[in-house]
């Protein structure tokens, strides 16, 4: 893996110094990537990470996460997203460089019960406030009607050993009445191993950031892109493990004599499923069979061939051999050329960024991630989304992170020097990643989803926009230039203005063309975050109370002509994310402890673009309440 690295940096910096045509395009990551398990959401992986932890004092640990259920609409109730008992979800290890990922396996199995109030009443949802969700058991718990857990088993060679047995999944995010505290439902989620490892399996955000429906409609590309994802969830099992469970003679990143590792995920079913008359439930029976396998992103999608894709994902990593044609003919180098006419040539061969460990041994091909764990892990921070296209080498192709932009990276290094700087021009995740585990952010929740649209995107049209001008010149001359203005009326629905100018050239056949097409540009309706108050009280207004603790609250509104993305408060270093905020509307964040001086942050990460950007902030002295006296039951006598 480092003479890999080394190759693709000596290679990438190159492309750097070149000047190319460098049209747009870009491809997915493993949504929906093959016509079979497309129609199976809950085997579907939609992305796999293997990375060195780049948690503070976590650096010798190694994070394994699969993300599944592609999609997830936050509000698709009442029947929320959850993992299927009847798959089998592998994390498959390779450490000794054979390409056969059979020397460390981490298998993943759910179970699911009715149970609570749910179960009491025989309700109709699955989830409910009766009382809040505030713990995954029991007081607190008793409005979670379903429920599941998990078994997790380890195997090492011949030895399985379970390492974690009936741990409890995070629900999906329903909504704030529902769980009204939902980051600690993920921290009660967060489950300990031994050598201090830890487990997560629950919902979360989706990471992957892409134009989706610009790509998919024919390269129709846009600046700026839209993260198609955004506002939307997946299923995620997350594994942070010491390295010298992974590696070869058990030892750590340092000491460790055989550093690279190769990794897969996978899904599996069992062989046969019988569905039974009497109450329509299904049997599972026989062999775990892969439905499902995910190393690299975008292999399925963009060099695997539609045909060969199921049967791809049915076949072990190590006969990757049989689909060797894609690796040396590229069918994204072929769809590049014929989209923008330029000519795309990979930079190094893809045999040596997928399917080997030494570049240029071909003996061995299997289509792994691999990862090098004396590569020293980057702080969040400071990681690159290009990765080794920017100096960042703890990143993809050298295992995976949640940042990685693996499309544009992708792209540049299948397309070329032509290539350089292609892109779809979406550069981030549409909620901040964490630096901490679980590494993916929090969900979005039913009420408050917001998915991103285009930048001044209407509703189709009705009537159609009419478009008049006068235009001037002397149309049918062969060398004759005619030049005017048009100007665009607009939709009633749009506010803002729209110009344009067509430049008309006549051929020598006297047949009009123009160049460019017509542009439309219209004033865009933007948010605007604005701090209402800041106060210093108790977290419970009124009186003293158990656990009501002092401290500092913020008010702020919408103020703006649209609703906003999450959003980030921050009140003395310390942080909270806001999921949305519609415009006209407005809400409150408590920061327990916090106290004088107080400065605060609205949006303090820069994830919404607001109109006014000018009163986002606050800083001073608040003044200290005096304290109230303890809380004193009253009672009111019976009639």
């Amino acid at each position: 893996m480092r003479k890999l690295l080394s190759v693709l940096a000596v290679s990438l910096t190159a492309i750097a110094l070149v000047v190319g045509t460098a049209p747009i395009s870009s491809s997915a990551a493993s949504h929906r990537e093959a016509p079979l398990i497309s129609m199976d959401p809950t085997a579907d992986i939609t992305d796999f990470f293997m990375f060195r932890s780049y948690e503070t004092d976590r650096e010798d640990y190694i994070v394994l996460i699969m993300d599944v259920i592609p999609g997830e609409e936050p509000s698709a109730g009442p029947n929320y997203y959850n993992f299927d008992p009847s798959v089998l979800y592998s994390i498959n290890i390779d450490n000794d460089q054979d390409g056969n990922a059979d020397d460390v396996r981490f298998e993943f199995e759910f179970k699911t019960e009715i149970r609570g109030v749910v179960s009491q009443l025989d309700l109709f949802l699955s989830y409910v406030a009766l009382p809040p969700i505030t713990s995954l058991n029991g007081p607190g718990s008793e409005g979670l009607g379903l429920r599941q857990t998990y078994t997790v088993t380890m195997v090492r060679g011949n030895q399985r050993r379970v390492i974690a047995r009936d741990l409890i999944v995070v629900p999906s995010n329903v909504g704030p009445r529902t769980m009204p505290d939902y980051e600690s439902l993920v921290q009660q989620g967060i489950y300990e191993l031994d050598d201090d490892g830890r487990v997560f399996a629950g919902q979360r955000d989706d990471p992957f950031y892409i134009d989706l429906g610009a790509i998919f409609d024919t390269l129709n590309l846009r600046n700026p892109g839209v993260d198609m994802l955004s506002g939307f969830n997946v299923h995620s099992i997350a594994l942070e493990v010491p390295a010298s469970w992974l590696t070869e003679d058990e030892e750590g990143p340092g000491e460790t004599e055989s550093p690279v590792l190769g990794g897969y995920a996978s899904t599996s079913r069992r062989s046969t499923t019988v569905l039974r008359e009497d109450d329509g439930r299904r049997e599972t029976r026989g062999n775990w069979v892969q439905v499902q396998r995910l190393a690299n992103p975008l292999v399925n999608e963009v060099i695997i061939g539609t045909e060969d894709k199921d049967r791809w994902n049915s076949l072990d990593p190590s006969q990757e051999r049989r689909f060797l044609k894609y690796y040396l003919n590229p069918r994204l180098v072929t769809a590049l050329e014929a989209v923008f006419g330029a000519d795309a040539e990979p930079l190094v061969d893809l045999r040596d960024v997928f399917l080997t460990y030494t570049p240029g041994r071909y003996n061995r091909l299997s289509e792994l991630l691999r990862l090098d764990v004396s590569v020293e892990p980057v702080p969040l921070a400071s990681q690159s989304p290009l990765t080794i296209l920017a100096g960042d080498n703890a990143g993809w192709p050298n295992g995976r992170r949640p940042i990685d932009d693996v499309t544009d990276v992708a792209i540049r290094v299948v397309g070329g020097p032509n290539f350089a700087t292609a892109g779809d021009n979406v550069n981030a995740n549409d909620l901040p990643l964490l630096d901490v585990f679980p590494f993916l952010p929090t969900p979005w929740d039913g009420l408050n989803r917001i998915h991103q649209n285009p930048t001044g995107a209407t509703p189709p049209p009705s009537p159609t926009p009419i478009v008049t001008g006068t235009v001037t010149g002397t149309p049918g001359t062969p060398t004759g230039t005619q030049t005017g203005t048009m100007s665009v009326t607009v939709p009633p629905s749009v506010t803002g203005t729209a110009t344009a100018t067509v430049t008309r050239t006549t051929t020598p056949t006297g047949t009009p063309t123009s160049t460019p097409p017509l542009i439309v540009t219209q004033t865009e309706l933007l948010p605007d975050l604005a701090i209402e108050t800041v106060k210093i009280e108790l977290e419970v207004i009124g009186c003293f109370s158990p656990g009501s603790v002092m401290g500092v609250r913020v008010f702020f509104d919408n103020i703006g002509a649209a609703a906003s993305s999450s959003f980030v408060v921050n009140v003395n270093g310390a942080t909270q994310t806001v999921s949305a905020l519609p415009a006209n509307a407005g809400g409150a964040v408590f920061f327990a402890s916090a106290g004088n001086p107080v400065t605060v942050t609205l949006d303090s990460t820069g994830l919404v673009t607001e109109s006014n950007e000018a009163n986002n902030t606050f800083s001073g002295m608040v003044p200290v309440p005096t304290a109230p006296l303890p809380c004193t039951p009253t009672f009111t006598p019976a009639p």
